[in-house]
């Protein structure tokens, strides 16, 4: 049994053929954490014994011979914003250090009926707010492929889980970005759904209407495979819908596929892109002409205004999330103050790091009297004009293709110190968060060892399109590696 060979399709075949017990994968799991986390810094909390008890109930169904889902025993390495009943949840912040989730996320309780396992909580950047990982108050999370690089954010400790073979699958979140870009650096596949097709129920909020959970994983298949199992409507999440995703979803047929026009952003191609991205993406492309698909050249003009606009929509929902985390509701009381405000004042301040304090501060700038009408007020005209450019592009095609980020992993460090630096690495998943939609990002050969992934974006509640012409990618990837 080699751990790097196994996908959760993989695990659910040998599973059934008996060739391992899902309680001897993952012990060799947890094994391999021990071997090789210590240099790599994806996980925050591991759950042994309760991993063992759910692994252990997911062989004695199979010796019964009692029919299992395609996830019973898979071992899952979870974001640590996502809930899980007793275990640690804590977003990597100093101000949730203490924190216990006192009930299961929907995701976690679709995921537990279909007899997942879970393997722990991974590392973060604090509160969903970075693009490296290296905002945690814990850890700084290190690329699989390059120990001097970022894994990329804010789901940095679940991407990393995935490509160094620590998990078979793990769930993030993407509030502009989050599955997708990390996903991309680490070479792996990450989702990020509808808006609305995940119940964000037990997800620890950052920005409300753009926040959405997804899945990472080694292929597209698995990612559809997650995907269709914590997909639905949710009575405790008014904004989503009960999406129909049948057969298509898991055997997408060639003639469909075929069918698919595919657009081109001309705005996505430009001097900012390193070489070797635009390298990388125009041979992906190449491999998904060859399977006779029409590409079309489409424009997004305001795209050039998505990024200014998502840091002030943002950061207005962040100053109102997190005001709920006042260190005294989740444990977090030092010291007894002369004054309730005082007491405020100075665990909001210990407990709450630099980029978080940034956005809070920022957010409560842009909603405040005077303020409101000049930037927030704008900001949601300027999200409203991004949607409709996709909403126009998708009369003419049925998915968009563009590169994820800009770069390949950059260096730890390297822009830590400038914010805008920083944001601008998810300058190209920020508009479609705006906008709601389905996007799948896609490993392609990088250069010199580094992965680079390339973006399908699909329309609303057309996971099927992306992630069907995502699997037939993976089937010529494949077939050339």
């Amino acid at each position: 049994m080699h751990l790097h060979d196994l996908t959760i399709k993989k695990f659910h075949e040998g599973l059934l053929k008996k060739e391992f017990s899902a309680l001897e994968v993952v012990e060799g799991f947890f094994k391999h954490v021990e071997e090789h986390d210590k240099k790599i810094g994806a996980f925050l909390s591991l759950a042994k014994d309760e991993a063992a008890l759910q692994a252990e109930k997911a062989d004695l169904v199979i010796a019964k011979g009692e029919p299992v889902d395609l996830l019973a025993g898979a071992p899952l390495a979870i974001k640590d914003n996502i809930l899980i009943e007793g275990q640690p949840a804590t977003a990597a912040s100093k101000i949730l250090e203490d924190y216990n989730a006192a009930y299961d996320a929907t995701v976690i309780a679709k995921l537990k009926k279909s007899g997942a396992v879970f393997l722990g909580k991974t590392n973060m950047d604090e509160f969903a707010m970075g693009s490296s990982t290296e905002n945690s108050a814990f850890k700084v999370t290190k690329n699989p492929h390059d120990h001097t690089r970022v894994p990329g954010g804010s789901s940095g400790g679940s991407a990393a889980a995935v490509a160094a073979h620590m998990a078979v699958g793990a769930l993030g979140s993407d509030t502009g970005g989050s599955i997708r870009q990390p996903a991309g650096f680490c070479g792996v596949v990450g989702l990020k759904p509808t808006y609305g097709a995940v119940s964000r129920h037990g997800l620890i909020a950052m920005a409300s209407s753009l926040d959405q959970i997804g899945p990472l994983t080694k292929t597209v298949e698995d990612a559809a495979i997650l995907f269709k199992s914590i997909s639905g409507k949710d009575q405790f999440d008014s904004t989503t819908m009960e999406a129909k995703y049948g057969d298509e979803l898991l055997n997408p047929k060639l003639q469909d596929i075929k069918k698919l026009k595919v657009g081109v952003p001309k705005e996505y191609f430009v001097d900012g892109l390193s070489p070797e991205v635009k390298k990388a993406t125009d041979k992906a492309m190449a491999d998904l002409k060859s399977l006779g698909l029409e590409f079309k050249e489409i424009s997004l003009p305001h795209t050039q205004y998505a990024l200014s606009c998502y840091y002030i929509i943002m950061p207005a929902e962040v100053s109102s999330n997190l005001a709920r985390f006042d260190g005294i509701r989740y444990g977090r009381i030092q010291e007894k103050e002369s004054s309730l405000a005082e007491l405020y004042k100075k665990n909001k301040s210990r407990g709450f790091g630099a980029e978080t304090k940034r956005r809070i501060i920022l957010g409560t700038f842009v909603l405040s009297s005077g303020y409101y009408d000049a930037y927030y007020s704008q900001a949601q005209k300027a999200r409203r004009l991004i949607k409709e450019d996709f909403d126009k592009a998708f009369k003419e095609v049925d998915v968009i293709f563009t590169p994820v980020a800009p770069t390949p992993a950059f260096k730890i460090g390297e822009k830590a110190d400038d914010p805008m630096a920083m944001y601008l690495s998810d300058i190209f998943t920020i508009p479609v968060n705006l906008a709601g939609l389905p996007a799948v990002s896609i490993p392609t050969r990088g250069i010199d060892g580094l992965p680079v992934g390339f973006q399908l974006v699909g329309k609303p509640w057309r996971e099927a399109d992306i992630l069907g012409l995502g699997q037939y990618y993976d089937k010529i990837h494949n077939a050339v590696d």
